[in-house]
């Protein structure tokens, strides 16, 4: 059986424009749709002192880039 691989690549145009505007649910649509994307980037390998490396996401600079984010939606020329 084939896992469903139809999520979408792109933000559709409607709920970009909707979240120049300012609508919440659409800023959170445009959130949701980079999560992954953004926890990534925040990923860190910490070491020990025995050299053993551990994954560690940094909640400090995934606030920031999603806060980096937000900003750019809403000043965003959508017209």
């Amino acid at each position: 059986m084939e896992k469903n691989k139809s999520k979408n690549k792109y933000v559709p145009y409607p709920v970009i424009v909707s979240a120049t505007k300012g609508d919440v649910d659409a800023i959170g649509a445009v959130l949701k749709h980079y999560e992954k994307y953004i926890t990534a980037l925040a990923t860190k390998r910490l070491y020990d002192e025995f050299g053993n490396s551990q994954l560690y996401i940094d909640e400090y600079l995934r606030r920031r880039l999603e806060t980096k984010l937000i900003t750019a939606i809403l000043s965003f020329d959508a017209a």
